[in-house]
């Protein structure tokens, strides 16, 4: 099925950090699927965001600020009437290992990754309530909400918070708004390099995913597509794992037992 084929061609659709990396990539493949694309961040892009010969619209927003988030959903609606979708993209954290960091770097992450969404959430919620149609939320959280983090600790407890957001928020909000949570994994985006090094380190990083690559941006935007889409009409309050198949199990590369890789055919069992 084509990604054009699952979503509605005129919805309206707010992405929250999404003029650069994996937010970009969300753009570009609602772009694709024919909706009409807003784009916040801190700052504009450097260069537009296009697909299909199409281009984001951009309005600046610090999502952390009330006053900011009523004035964009405000601007949308201005705009074009209506709100469809909000994908909840806009997060991120820098390496701090959590003995060290400062309680006021603890905070801020916290508020950008988890209570910023909220924020967003409320109010595009209460756009959507009155609308016959309803709307959908997709909130980007990440495989560091539900394995250890470690340099990131407050933004992987701040994404599984994410996770129990979406659930208790597609309770309260149904029937009208349905709310779901794409939980990524690896992303090769324009800053890998600081994440994992050169080319070489990129490759060695990728090759430890199941699939043999890292995601690429669209992979997650197709995704928060569907969940957006009608084909997706009955699915609220989940969480759909992007992440190429996971990670190796560590105990597999440190053990020395004669048995064959995994995913080679065999009679064999063998116990962790």
């Amino acid at each position: 099925m084509e990604v054009e084929d699952m979503a509605s061609a005129g919805q309206v659709v707010l992405v929250t950090g999404g003029v650069r990396g994996v937010g970009a990539g969300i753009c570009r493949a609602f772009l694709a699927a024919g909706a009409t694309v807003v784009a916040c961040a801190r700052r504009a892009p450097d260069e537009p965001v296009r697909a299909g010969g199409r281009e984001i619209e951009f309005v600046e927003c610090d999502v952390r600020d009330p006053e900011r988030v009523q004035a964009m959903i405000d601007e949308v609606l201005a705009r074009h009437g209506r709100l469809d979708v909000l994908v909840n993209n806009a997060g991120g954290a820098p390496f701090a290992l959590a003995a060290e960091a400062s309680p006021r770097l603890h905070s801020k992450i916290v508020e950008l990754n988890l209570l910023a969404p909220l924020l967003v959430a409320q109010a595009a919620n209460a756009v959507m309530q009155q609308q016959e149609s309803g709307g959908a939320i997709v909130n980007i959280s990440s495989v560091s909400g539900s394995r250890p983090s470690p340099g990131t600790a407050a933004y992987g407890a701040a994404k599984a918070g994410i996770d129990s957001l979406s659930t208790s928020l597609a309770v309260e909000w149904a029937p009208k708004v349905r709310v779901n949570a794409v939980v990524v994994g690896l992303v090769q985006t324009e800053l890998a390099h600081l994440h994992y090094g050169d080319d070489d380190g990129v490759a060695a990083v990728g090759a430890t995913v199941p699939l043999g690559r890292m995601a690429v941006p669209e992979d997650i935007g197709n995704c928060a597509v569907f969940l957006a889409s009608p084909q997706a009409a009955y699915v609220s309050g989940s969480t759909l794992t992007v992440h190429g198949g996971g990670e190796r199990p560590a105990f597999l590369a440190a053990a020395n037992a004669d048995v064959p890789a995994v995913g080679t055919p065999t009679t064999a069992t063998r116990q962790p």
